[in-house]
């Protein structure tokens, strides 16, 4: 079967990736693995009939086969640690970080095509990886990013549904308006009211999905120049792909700003399913809520302090170093400041993570950027001074399982040395990344007929009475 053919791909070409240093007839090898000449809607109509039969097998065969035992800590620790979704697109793991169905970070931007030889990875290659498994052709690649071009047109009505909230409303608040706005032309509502079979769910919310996806930076521009600039909006360029045309809608063409956005797209894009914005959007979806419902409802929760915004507040933080102890700042220095910030009751913004037990590869990509294009902006050389600083403290507190650097500790500083310095903006951009995996989650959710999410909860009256008759 097809799916399985692909795994079995991935994984015999891990192995080689290990084994050989010339990747290039790695790729070739994988690439020919898959079917080179459909387009992503057919290789996903060919697929989803073998995946629905493979999910009805483990749910016969494995259906009884327990994941683990539940605690009261994990009942009352925002569900740490407790397995109980299924989310295809990608795995977390605690030591190695993320994988996208298989591959790590450093193996997609050696795999995925890129817009130019030796460049970060294209997000819609990534999105075809995400839907399919498998890895894309360079060609394959530039058709999605025609499609994606060609369904990137937002009514007007969208536009004014933003201008009517303050130009002072969070960008988050004015985004998540605009997608809620484009919900109007959702193909799933449209196809559900006339009583579509729910063997074809997925369609509708495929078409759904791509038209989010390919909107959502559109939307995302505005809000930018709405707020930043002088509220024009910057048309698409036909000759560039997502990432590039979204650097360029924001206002920005310089040729590394545009790699950068393809890189910050591509790595914040999808983090399993237990995250808040990807757990919300996959709650909201299994109501049968469109994929416009469902991503603006997780765009609410990543627009959350302890979630997406946390990107900003990093930079924030970084910059009153800077106010307070100069660029210049000493080790000692930097030491009083991160004890100073903690005794205040505060974290330090931009280490640590609810799973990851060693540091974020995708701040680890972000720093090997940096150290390419960007090795003496003054900002940078404090986020590594941060790196040597930061976790031995945090060590030493021992009140933090990871003191390890995220995805958020580097992020801000690569935006900032190339002019998008609106601290307050960056957790849209975030958004705009975090479309892929959602929807590319939901589509899969529809194929397979995923049920209603509902967890059973309890009192703490429950578990008083029932803890204390099991002890």
């Amino acid at each position: 079967m097809a799916f399985f053919r692909s795994v079995t791909a991935l994984s015999r070409l891990r192995s080689r990736v290990g084994q050989q240093s010339n990747l290039s007839n790695s790729v070739r090898w994988l690439q020919m693995q898959s079917s080179a000449d459909l387009d992503l809607h057919s290789q996903l109509k060919e697929m989803i009939p073998e995946q629905q039969e493979r999910l009805k097998k483990v749910k016969s065969e494995l259906g009884k086969a327990q994941l683990g035992n539940i605690t009261v800590d994990m009942v009352i620790g925002g569900m740490r640690g407790m397995t109980g979704l299924l989310w295809e697109t990608s795995l977390l793991d605690p030591d190695e970080g993320i994988r996208f169905r298989g591959l790590s970070i450093p193996e997609c931007q050696k795999l995925l095509p890129a817009a130019k030889p030796d460049g970060e990875p294209l997000p819609e290659g990534l999105l075809w990886l995400l839907l399919t498994g498998k890895v894309p052709s360079k060609e394959q690649v530039d058709g999605l990013s025609k499609e994606l071009r060609d369904r990137a047109t937002v009514p007007d009505y969208v536009y004014k549904a933003i201008d009517a909230l303050p130009v002072t409303a969070h960008p988050m608040t004015q985004f998540a308006s605009g997608v809620m706005a484009l919900q109007v032309q959702s193909e799933f509502q449209e196809a559900y009211e006339k009583g579509i079979h729910k063997s074809k769910y997925w369609e509708p919310t495929y078409e759904d999905s791509l038209n989010l996806i390919a909107r959502v930076p559109v939307v995302a521009a505005y809000v930018y120049q709405r707020i930043y600039k002088d509220g024009k909006i910057i048309p698409k360029d036909d000759s560039l792909d997502y990432g590039g045309n979204f650097s360029h809608m924001l206002g920005f063409d310089d040729p590394k700003m545009l790699e950068l956005m393809r890189l910050y797209v591509t790595i914040h894009s999808d983090h399993e399913g237990g995250n808040v914005s990807a757990h919300t959007g996959h709650l909201v979806a299994s109501a049968l809520s469109d994929p416009y419902l469902s991503f603006a409802a997780a765009l609410n929760g990543l627009a959350g302090p302890l979630h997406g915004l946390a990107n900003q507040e990093v930079l924030l933080w970084i910059k009153s170093v800077v106010d307070e102890c100069g660029e210049n700042v000493t080790t000692e220095q930097l030491k009083d400041y991160v004890w100073k910030t903690l005794n205040s009751g505060k974290v330090v913004p931009g280490f640590g993570h609810g799973v990851l037990r060693k540091t974020d590869p995708r701040y680890t990509c972000q720093r090997e950027f940096a150290l390419k294009h960007l090795p003496d902006d003054p900002l940078f050389q404090l986020v590594s001074k941060l790196f040597e600083v930061v976790p031995p403290i945090l060590t030493k507190l021992g009140k933090v399982k990871n003191p390890w650097p995220n995805v958020d500790a580097h992020s801000g500083v690569l935006l900032n040395h190339f002019g998008l310095a609106e601290a307050r903006y960056y957790t849209v951009l975030f958004g705009v990344s975090r479309s892929l995996g959602i929807c590319s989650q939901l589509i899969w959710d529809r194929a397979l007929g995923l049920p209603l999410e509902r967890p059973k909860s309890v009192t703490l009256d429950w578990i008083e009475k029932n803890c204390k008759k099991a002890a």
